[in-house]
Formats: structure tokens, sequence, C-alpha cells
């Protein structure tokens, strides 16, 4: 191999990405359209922030002989952080705004609240001399949060009605902390998300590998290698090195994109220099995968899907997406999944850069990066080259 005959190749390679649109878009826009996207998108969900409910009430018992308990527990209600409270005349309208997607949930305070109330403080150990009512409660079954949170935080509020704020704290042995001194997470969605989204948005060069060698070939590229000094070692190494560079570039782009709308990974400046290192590793995955999927192709179109066979196991479970029992197990043959693991060591755990199980994880995607090339570089230059 020679070394000025590579870095003109890789110049080459480089100059035709940045003039392909398609191949430009995939390995250079995606990477940032995901991460505004999923940042956005995600962003918002979790961080311990205070999530608000709409709540719709209809009052039935506010002309009552005892409605003060109604309108205490309105009260509770309306002055709630948690719920913003709509008032509703009858029935038939707030079913139909929950029904819409309007209200996260519709309570009904029924006629004779306040005397049920009244009837418990007559006869506090005779249940049989209470007056019972029923508060009808209806929360929109498509919203899963509001379906688990809503029903206990009415609770909540009926028993301060009732009881009072301090007289439901019962003297016991073993007392609950309280909530003030935890420290609730601070996390979003989206940083989860965001060390899996390096490792996805490096997998796309897999198909852009197999799509340009196979292309190439095609055209005769090697043969006509061979009637001049350069060989097709140098060729394939000079790939390999451009698609490296490419993938700095896909990081140094994520990062600056995911710095943009708000995120600060757990890391400091060494764990942002591992992200390059180990995405430097993954890219000679990409760039392996790409070569053994050109090799069994016999066009750039079929080289595509072949490349899919990589691409999606990759995807689903080496990145962000949940995985656990059979699917967990199956990650562990999955070299995404390593990038994935010692990102979130760094960025969401604040591990420091001397952790042992961030190097097994580069030492892991490196050597299946290494192994990968070797293999598809003798593979192409076998069968495809003829």
């Amino acid at each position: 191999m020679n070394l000025r005959r590579i870095l003109a190749l890789t110049k080459k390679e480089l100059r035709k990405t940045t003039r392909e649109t398609a191949v430009l878009f995939l390995l250079i826009i995606f990477p940032i359209m995901i991460t505004f996207v999923f940042g956005f998108a995600f962003g918002a969900i979790g961080g311990g922030n205070t999530t608000s409910f709409d709540v719709g009430l209809l009052n039935l018992d506010s002309t009552g002989t005892e409605a003060d308990w109604s309108y205490a527990f309105t009260g509770n209600l309306t002055t709630s952080e948690i719920f913003t409270v709509y008032n509703f005349n009858d029935n038939a309208t707030g079913q139909d705004a929950l029904l819409q997607g309007n209200l996260d949930a519709f309570i009904i305070i029924p006629e004779g609240f306040g005397n049920s109330v009244e009837s418990y403080y007559g006869a506090p150990f005779d249940p049989s001399a209470w007056a019972n009512t029923t508060i009808g409660l209806y929360v929109d079954s498509g919203s899963m949060i509001a379906v688990s949170a809503v029903p206990p935080l009415v609770q909540e509020a009926l028993m301060k009605t009732i009881f009072g704020s301090d007289a439901i704290a019962i003297g016991l042995p073993v007392e609950i902390g309280s909530p003030a001194l935890v420290e609730s997470s601070t996390f979003t969605q989206w940083d989860y998300m965001a060390p899996g989204i390096f490792a996805f948005a490096a997998i796309f060069m897999t198909m852009i590998v197999a799509q340009t060698m196979t292309v190439e070939r095609d055209e005769g590229l090697l043969k006509r290698l061979r009637t001049t000094p350069a060989s097709s070692a140098d060729y394939l190494v000079s790939q390999t090195v451009s698609y490296m560079i490419i993938a700095v570039v896909q990081v140094a782009l994520v990062l600056a994109s995911s710095f943009a709308i708000g995120y600060r990974p757990a890391s400091g400046i060494a764990g942002v220099a591992f992200t390059f290192v180990i995405a430097l590793a993954f890219s000679l995955v990409a760039v392996g995968f790409g070569l053994i999927s050109a090799t069994i192709s016999k066009s750039a179109e079929a080289a595509t899907g072949m490349s899919f066979i990589f691409i999606m196991p990759q995807m689903f479970f080496g990145t962000f997406m949940p995985v656990g029992g059979v699917t967990e197990a199956i990650s562990m043959f999955i070299p995404s999944k390593y990038v994935t693991d010692a990102l979130t060591t760094l960025f969401l755990r604040g591990a420091p850069i001397t952790t042992p199980v961030i190097w097994t994880n580069l030492a892991i995607v490196s050597v299946v990066g290494v192994l990968l090339v070797i293999v598809g570089i003798f593979l192409f230059e076998r069968f495809s080259s003829r």
C-alpha cells in the first residue's frame, strides 16, 4: 500500500460524497434532523417537570343545604398546581369534551355530597348511619398518564376536603419521609435516548458503503485500478478512512445539534472526546458490513436491501429502543449496543473516563470493527474484483 495514493483516493471519495445529494443527506443532514426531531419531541417528557391535567367539573350540590363541602372540594381541586379546572353546567357537554380529547378527566360532584360528609361526622363509627354518595370520575382512556395519575390525585383532594391537611397524618411507628426531601429526577426522555443517537446516525453508513462499492465495481473501477500504480488495497483502505472521517463529522454535528437544543451530557471534555474515539471504531463496523453486503449483491439496489439485514438489528437492539428478555440477550451480539452502553455510562450516569466498562465496550467495538473490515476486504477483493 502507498500512503500518498491512499490519501489521494480518500480525498476523491470525500469530494464525491459532498457532490451526491442523497449521500450527503443520509450521512450529514440526517443526523442533524433526527437529533432535532427526537430532541424536541422527547425533550419535554420527564425531567421532573410538573404535569398538568385539564379537568372538567360539574357541581350538582352547589345549592344544597351543605354546599360548603362541595365548594371546599372544588377549591382543593382548583388550587392544585396539577389540575386546571373548567366548570361545566351539564353532564353531556362535559362528556363530549372528554370524548373529543379536550379534557383529561371529568368530575361530577353528586347532589347530597355535603350531606354525606355531615352524616359521617354525625356517626363516624356507624357506617349504617351514613348517607352514601359517589363522585363521578371519568378519565381519558387515550392517555395512559391520566388514567394512572388522576384518580389518586382526586382521592387526595377528597381526603383533604373531609379531614383537612393534617388530620390524615395518623401516628404510626413507621413514617414516610417528607417528599420535599426527595430530589426528583431531572432527566427527560431525550436524555435516555441521546447516547443511542450517535450509533443510530452512523448505522446508515453501511448502506452507503454497500451502494458505493457495488456501483464502482459494476462500473469497472477496480479493473481500471489494475492499469494504474494504485492497488485495490489502496482503494479499499481509502474507502475505510473516508468513512471514518465522515463518522467524526457526524459526531460533531450530533453534539452541536444536541447542545443547540439544550442537552448537556453528564461528562466533561474527556467524555466528549471519547465519543469521537468510539465513533471511529464503530465506523469500521459499518464499513465491514457494507463491504460484505456489496460482495453478495449483484446491483446497487440489491446492496441497499442486503445492507438492511445488518442495519435493522442494530437499530432496534443496539440504540435507544427499549430491550428486555430475549431482545436483551440478542443485543449482546449487536456492535451498536456497546457504543450506546459506553455513552450511556458517560453521558447519563456521569461515570469518569477511567471507568473500566467504557474501555471494555470500546475494545469490543474496535475488535469487531477491525475483523469485519478484514473479512469485508478479503471477500470483496476475492469475489467482486474479478
